[in-house]
C-alpha cells in the first residue's frame, strides 16, 4: 500500500519545492510570456518558467489531497495582548478538503468571541477589498457579517505606537474567498480592530 502523507509532511514538501522553484532548480520550460506583444518583452520569461513550476507541483499535491482526502488545515497559536488562542487554518500551499469546512465552521464563533475580547475600546473599521478604503463601523456590523460567513481567520500587525488586530470573515473556500471572480461562491471581508486615533494599516489580501 502506497503511503499517505500527512498534512504536515505535504506542507513541508511544498515548501521545499517554493524554495527549488525559487532558486530555478525547477523551471517549466514551456512557459513563455505570449500575453500581448506589448507586454511580452518586459516579462521575466525565467520568472515565469519559475513559477510556472511550482504552481503546476502544487496543483499535483492539491490533486493527491483530494484523491486520498488528506485534510489542508494546520493549527495555529494566536497571540495578542497576553491571550492566545489555538485554532485551525488551511496552509497557505494546501487547499480544503469538505471535512475542513466543518471543522473551520465549529471554530468560528470562538475565533470571534476571542477577537472581540481582545479588542474592547479598540477602533473598528471594515474593508471589503483591497482598492477600496476602510469604512468605520460598530459591532451590529461586525454581527451582521458574522452571520453571513462560515469560518474566520485572525491577523495582526504590530508598529511603533499602534497595534493592529483583523479578523477575516469568510465563506466558501479560504483559497478562493480573497479574489472576486469566485463570488458569490467565495468571500470575504476584513474588520480591523486598531489603536484609536489610528487608521489600519494593514492590506492582507
Amino acid at each position: 500500500m502506497a503511503q499517505i502523507y500527512t498534512t504536515q509532511e505535504l506542507a513541508r514538501i511544498l515548501e521545499r519545492e517554493r524554495a527549488a522553484c525559487l532558486r530555478g532548480d525547477r523551471l517549466n520550460l514551456n512557459a513563455t510570456a505570449g500575453f500581448n506583444p506589448v507586454v511580452d518583452p518586459f516579462l521575466n520569461v525565467e520568472g515565469l518558467q519559475k513559477f510556472s513550476a511550482f504552481c503546476d507541483f502544487r496543483e499535483s499535491v492539491h490533486q493527491y489531497q483530494r484523491m486520498y482526502q488528506v485534510s489542508g488545515l494546520l493549527w495555529r497559536e494566536f497571540c495578542v495582548n497576553g491571550q492566545s488562542i489555538l485554532y485551525p487554518e488551511i496552509d497557505e500551499h494546501l487547499i480544503a478538503i469538505p471535512e475542513d469546512l466543518e471543522i473551520l465552521a465549529l471554530y468560528k464563533d470562538k475565533v470571534l468571541q476571542f477577537w472581540q475580547q481582545t479588542t474592547q475600546g479598540m477602533a473598528l473599521y471594515q474593508q471589503v477589498a483591497k482598492h477600496f478604503p476602510p469604512s468605520s463601523v460598530d459591532l451590529s456590523q461586525v454581527e451582521y457579517q458574522s452571520l453571513r460567513s462560515e469560518w474566520a481567520y485572525l491577523h495582526k500587525l504590530e508598529y511603533p505606537g499602534a497595534l493592529e488586530v483583523a479578523i477575516q470573515l469568510g465563506w466558501g473556500s479560504p483559497k478562493e474567498a480573497l479574489y472576486q471572480k469566485y463570488w458569490p461562491g467565495s468571500g470575504c471581508c476584513f474588520i480591523h480592530a486598531v489603536t484609536p486615533g489610528q487608521i489600519p494599516q494593514g492590506v492582507y489580501y
